[in-house]
């Protein structure tokens, strides 16, 4: 009777340790979960993009290389666009080459940009906006620092359909291209050179030989003069004539009369 009553309990304690649940890790919760799942269907909804990626540039390799090309000039393009103190650097750098030139020499073009913008620039009138790609300067109206109601109004602020009409620069792959056009020739006053003929007026640009020339001209200006050989050869020179004349005067006595 005690020995089955050891049995009993035995087998008892057997089931319950049967039934009893395996206690699950927290790593286990974790992918049962149901962001777990949504997570590993998400990185195999990946995986085969990449594969069928791969096996598509393998079967297409110029069509993935143009891809590929594009793609690194859009992201070139992108970290690479300018933005507002770029572009008040450059206002500044080109507006100090101007203030070293004199007020004549100083091409009209590039001193009435730079000066308009500087002039919008301490007004506080100068608007930047990213559109991705490339960046714009535009002028608005008022600082957003004034407090006038048509400054704080938003009703009345610019429409976006007046925006090409108030672009001042274009700013891409870290060039302000407008700044940097009408920058072109600023040492070169253009009004000076009106009274000249037509085909005076237009210059063009010195061949390799010209430059070679002016270069050794401009190295034997720097060289000290060579006197002494300059008097030996007016001395021969003077020899000279003085012996044709000599000859000359030999000749004539000696001819009869």
């Amino acid at each position: 009777m005690a020995s089955f009553r050891v049995l009993r309990r035995m087998f008892c304690a057997a089931a319950e340790t049967a039934a009893a649940p395996v206690p699950v890790g927290r790593w286990e919760r974790l992918k049962n979960s149901k962001a777990g799942v949504f997570c590993r269907s998400l990185a195999s909804d990946y995986k085969e993009a990449c594969r069928e990626f791969a096996v598509g540039a393998w079967e297409r390799p110029f069509k993935a290389s143009a891809y590929g090309v594009l793609l690194g000039g859009a992201l070139t393009c992108f970290y690479t666009k300018p933005d507002q103190s770029s572009f008040e650097t450059a206002l500044l750098d080109r507006s100090n080459q101007l203030g070293l030139l004199s007020p004549w020499i100083r091409n009209a073009t590039s001193d009435g940009h730079v000066q308009s913008l500087v002039k919008l620039r301490n007004e506080g009138r100068l608007r930047h906006v990213g559109l991705g790609l490339l960046s714009l300067v535009y002028r608005a109206d008022y600082d957003p620092a004034a407090s006038l109601y048509e400054a704080q109004c938003s009703n009345l602020s610019v429409p976006w359909r007046e925006l090409p009409q108030r672009i001042l620069d274009v700013g891409f792959v870290s060039f302000w291209w407008i700044l940097d056009y009408k920058m072109k020739d600023y040492d070169v006053n253009v009004e000076e050179f009106k009274h000249l003929p037509e085909h005076m007026q237009l210059t063009s640009p010195p061949s390799v030989q010209e430059v070679e020339k002016s270069e050794r001209l401009h190295e034997e200006s720097w060289l000290p003069p060579k006197v002494e050989e300059e008097e030996k050869e007016t001395k021969i020179v003077d020899r000279r004539e003085e012996s044709v004349g000599l000859e000359s005067q030999t000749e004539e006595e000696q001819t009869p009369v």
